[in-house]
């Protein structure tokens, strides 16, 4: 009987779960949307139900006996407050909400080093910092950690990835002093440990729940971000990903951190080894206000990606950005334009190659190691005529990604710690 790791993906619209085996192939997949279990998508009750959910799902097609590990993502920044029973004492604040509280913002400003991610109205540190003052809070969790806590009972655990924006330490590995300087109660927040690691195993009633062994083991799992990028199989320094959807995003695998505030660059600690990455304020959304999909789809048939128009094009929705150049009064350049439709797509194309290839060379500039390949992400990956004109800008292989499913990068944490825990 082969074993089975299985990896669970809770994000802003939907659940899903991937089941994968010791080689990394994928034995099974399930996907099931939150609003089918209430309009309210912050409720943890409704994340819990889509989560549960998209489990039952997956093991209706596999054999419930050979699964030995299930870890968890979640959205980064997105806090909840619970009791000593993990039950939420407030509707969690997401990862885009803000804290309005100009004492509490000040006071992280304050405290808080210049490379610091907790700085910011959206960080995971001021949102624990308002809700510490509500009666009954006993922890601060992030939402892959509640919902990892369904399977193990333990409520008082994360992982470095998820703990990165409410102030830990990845290089010191710990709390650091400053954040008690803030006026936060140190008590409430959770242990922390390194992704991958076996922090429990299944309780009594999750294992009923579920039909699964009480052995299985709950593993530490990660951000959804730095979920998507070990889905994709990059694994040496020098690996890249690029995710081509509304926003254009990259992240490199470095054998060091690598940290730039103002262009909004920290980096999560994968082991041995660190993600940083930033990202632009180009990208899809700013090709859909200028033509719709299909008409991208028809134009892209007729562009030669092996030759350049000459248009030196910065394409933006709106004046600003933040990296790979980081000036809020940047304009967009989308001009002069062509006469045909097909080059003024293809000099759209050929300026978000130029961001995206600006964006590593950034990097490296930085500190990160040079880029040996690129895999991608997102919609526009799918679109031939735009991967062959990023290929020349960038100069390096542009690799197939194994996976889109962040639920297939935690499913290869929960193979780790499996195999740490001798259980494969």
């Amino acid at each position: 009987m082969m074993p089975l790791a299985i990896g669970i993906d809770i994000g802003t619209s939907g659940a899903r779960a991937v089941a994968m085996r010791p080689d990394f192939s994928i034995a099974a997949q399930s996907t099931v949307a939150l609003e089918r279990f209430g309009a309210n998508g912050r409720d943890p009750a409704v994340w819990w139900e889509a989560v549960a959910s998209a489990l039952a799902e997956l093991l209706a097609g596999i054999d419930r006996a050979a699964v030995r590990s299930i870890a968890v993502d979640g959205t980064s920044g997105t806090l909840l407050p619970v009791d000593s029973a993990g039950r939420p004492q407030a509707e969690p604040l997401m990862y885009h909400d803000k804290v309005s509280d100009d004492t509490i913002l000040a006071a992280v400003a304050r405290e808080a080093p210049e490379t610091s991610a907790a700085h910011g109205a959206t960080s995971g540190l001021a949102k624990a910092l308002w809700f510490q003052r509500l009666p009954g809070v006993a922890r601060m969790l992030h939402q892959a950690d509640w919902i990892a806590g369904q399977f193990s009972g333990r409520f008082d655990i994360s992982d470095e990835n998820n703990a990165l924006k409410t102030g830990y330490d990845v290089e010191a590995r710990r709390w650091p002093d400053w954040i008690a300087a803030t006026g936060m109660r140190m008590e409430q927040l959770p242990d922390v440990v390194a992704p991958g690691s076996v922090t429990g195993r299944l309780t009594p009633s999750a294992a009923d729940l579920f039909g699964l062994s009480p052995d299985v083991a709950v593993v530490a799992g990660t951000t959804d971000g730095c979920a998507s990028f070990l889905a994709t199989g990059a694994i040496e320094a020098g690996d890249g990903v690029t995710a081509l959807g509304s926003s254009l995003t990259i992240k490199i695998l470095s054998d060091r951190p690598i940290s730039a505030p103002r262009y909004g660059i920290y980096s999560h600690r994968l082991g041995d080894a660190w993600l940083a990455g930033g990202a632009s304020n180009s990208g899809g959304k700013v090709l859909a206000k200028h033509f719709s999909l299909a008409r991208i789809i028809e134009l892209s048939a007729a562009i030669d990606p092996m030759t350049d128009t000459g248009l030196d094009y910065y394409p933006l929705g709106t004046a600003g950005e933040r990296f790979p150049i980081a000036d809020p009064a940047l304009p967009p350049r989308l001009e002069p334009r062509p006469q045909s439709e097909a080059d003024y797509l293809k000099a759209m194309l050929e300026g978000i190659a130029a961001i995206e290839a600006l964006g590593y060379q950034r990097l490296a500039e930085l500190g990160a190691p040079k880029l040996t390949s690129v895999r991608s992400v997102g919609g526009g990956a799918a679109n031939a005529a735009w991967t062959a004109i990023r290929q020349r800008k960038l100069g390096v292989d542009l690799l197939a990604a194994f996976s889109d499913e962040a639920a297939a990068g935690t499913a290869r944490l929960a193979l780790m710690g499996a195999s740490e825990a001798g259980l494969l």
